[in-house]
């Protein structure tokens, strides 16, 4: 399989569409939806977890990996999605949390009752000098242990209390683990993303931290064990048969760990996600605070990637958006003065580049960050604990939320705008999440009546990277480097030659192509947001242009 010519769909389900009216999106909204996903010519839908749940972090927390949550529907329905799905020539990928599980799981319903054989499924560990095993953090914020019932003992909680991580140095647990994955397989399901699947390798000595984060993260992040699982696993699991895909989530990881990940002579996955150019408007390395970006280090991050991963024979997952990150547009673009322009240079700008890309929900209609105006508007559990916290550090109500506001996971949350009825579209009853309040100007009916659209853009990029090899298999060159406005690179395979302008301000910039470009004027226009451009010698980009020449063999 060439994975440059795939693109791939993120669905969240509970966002997606509902049909039943219990204002959660559903499996049947999704199987409504082919169609819509089928004219976009997207090869493969990421559906996050949709299993039985408590729902404590979003599905996250699964409870039963084999059937279904009543909030979604039935496994009849997910039967009736699977088969939708094959019919459109649609592969579906199916979001595996193997690193925990819910506490409302049987195997850790087993240990509280006492089975020490699901015991050791978990890390359970005496509490040591009248406290917590280790000085470990939470990820969500406070200490990564908990209560294990009465027994005086604690288990690691890495995430929510109500995740329980998972002991992947038990044999019988990584049986049991491989199983669900083949099951799953045995559906016709053509593809899996991984869930933090790089923190698995947890040693089963645990010690405590020096108490700076980024040195406790080594303690469980990229150990060398991880990758002697993940190559079980691809051998016990997907690794039989070539076609299915698979991207494991890594959190905090770095390049040379990211090739060994996604070697294509290798044998652990297909690609991985690496967050870090997500990160350039953390201030001090603290999500939690009211930073714009630093756009010379976005450029700086995305090239180290995107060379790192092609001199070591890596796969980049490309990506701006997803469940757990406010909207790109909102971080990287100006979304009041120039929201069409915005959205489509930073669609631009990944999908020409080296990997492959994939599309979160509603980005390819613009869809926005809601402008929510109290913190009881807001579901996340990690964004409500940061607010308490940042109240605790001396911040006011309004500077919380404001921080709220900018960084929150549910920004991406909000409804699927669909239309300009009410609720967006999205349900008859009462959403779970608040609907965006532009969903009247901002919706998927509205874009596939304009042919000048988003939409359309996108499904022109998707395009333009199954006909033209130079995309899908090309080398990447940065350009341009030290521009402080423009993020530009070269694409060559076979004698072609590609180049992708795009201008990250709201300035116009001018790009003098003589100077980067052997033959600019046997160069012709492929693509740009503003419209077809004549090859000059000197090139004006106006305020978030994103504009694309190519030079044929």
């Amino acid at each position: 399989m060439n994975l440059g010519k795939q693109v791939i769909y993120q669905a969240y389900p509970r966002s997606f569409k509902d049909t039943s009216g219990n204002g959660i999106g559903d499996l049947k909204g999704i199987c409504q939806k082919v169609d819509y996903l089928k004219e976009l010519g997207v090869d493969m839908v990421w559906l996050n977890p949709f299993f039985i749940s408590p729902q404590n972090d979003n599905g996250y927390d699964i409870a039963d990996y084999y059937h279904v949550d009543p909030s979604f529907g039935t496994d009849e329905d997910l039967d009736n999605l699977i088969a939708e799905f094959d019919k459109a020539n649609i592969k579906l990928m199916f979001d595996m949390v193997l690193n925990h599980t819910s506490t409302e799981h049987v195997w850790f319903k087993k240990a509280l009752a006492g089975d020490e054989k699901y015991q050791s499924f978990y890390y359970i560990r005496d509490g040591k000098d009248g406290s917590y095993p280790t000085n470990w953090q939470s990820k969500f914020g406070g200490p990564a242990w908990n209560e294990f019932g009465d027994s005086g003992k604690y288990y690691l909680c890495l995430y929510d209390k109500t995740q329980a991580d998972l002991n992947w140095h038990n044999p019988d647990l990584r049986e049991e683990l491989y199983k669900i994955v083949n099951y799953w397989i045995d559906k016709g399901i053509g593809g899996f993303r991984f869930d933090v699947l790089n923190v698995i390798g947890k040693s089963q000595i645990l010690e405590d931290s020096s108490g700076d984060i980024s040195e406790e993260k080594k303690l469980y992040t990229d150990t060398p064990i991880v990758h002697r699982w993940i190559r079980e696993l691809n051998k016990h699991t997907f690794g039989k048969n070539a076609e299915i895909i698979t991207v494991g989530e890594m959190s905090s990881t770095d390049i040379e760990n990211s090739i060994m990940y996604s070697a294509a002579e290798g044998d652990e996955l297909s690609m991985i996600f690496s967050f870090h150019h997500l990160k350039v408007d953390y201030k001090d390395g603290d999500k939690w605070t009211d930073m714009d970006f630093d756009f010379m280090k976005l450029k700086e991050i995305l090239n180290k990637w995107q060379k790192g991963l092609q001199d070591g024979g890596g796969w980049n997952a490309l990506f701006w958006n997803n469940h757990d990150q406010p909207r790109a547009n909102n971080r990287f673009g100006d979304v009041k003065n120039y929201p069409k322009e915005t959205a489509t240079m930073l669609a631009q700008t990944i999908h020409m580049m080296r990997g492959t890309p994939y599309i979160y929900q509603g980005e390819e209609i613009g869809m926005t960050d809601p402008d929510f105006s109290s913190i009881d508007d807001y579901k996340d559990i990690e964004s409500i604990n940061a607010y308490k916290d940042l109240l605790e550090k001396g911040k006011s109500s309004d500077e919380a939320l404001n921080i709220i506001k900018k960084k929150s996971r549910d920004n991406s949350r909000t409804p699927m705008q669909w239309d300009g009825s009410e609720n967006a579209g999205f349900t008859t009853g009462t959403p779970w999440i608040g609907v965006n309040d532009n969903y009247e100007e901002i919706n998927a009916e509205k874009a596939l009546e304009d042919k000048d659209s988003i939409f359309y853009y996108y499904k022109k990029l998707i395009e333009l990277r199954k006909e033209e090899s130079i995309i899908s298999d090309g080398l990447y060159f940065l350009i341009l480097e030290d521009d402080p406005h423009i993020f530009a690179y070269i694409r060559e395979y076979e004698g072609e030659v590609l180049i992708n302008m795009n201008n990250f301000s709201g300035e116009e910039v001018t790009v003098d192509l003589e100077k980067i470009l052997e033959n600019y004027d046997k160069f012709e226009y492929l693509l740009g947001n503003y419209g077809e451009r004549k090859v000059d010698k000197k090139i004006r980009l106006r305020p978030y242009e994103s504009l694309a020449f190519i030079k044929r063999s």
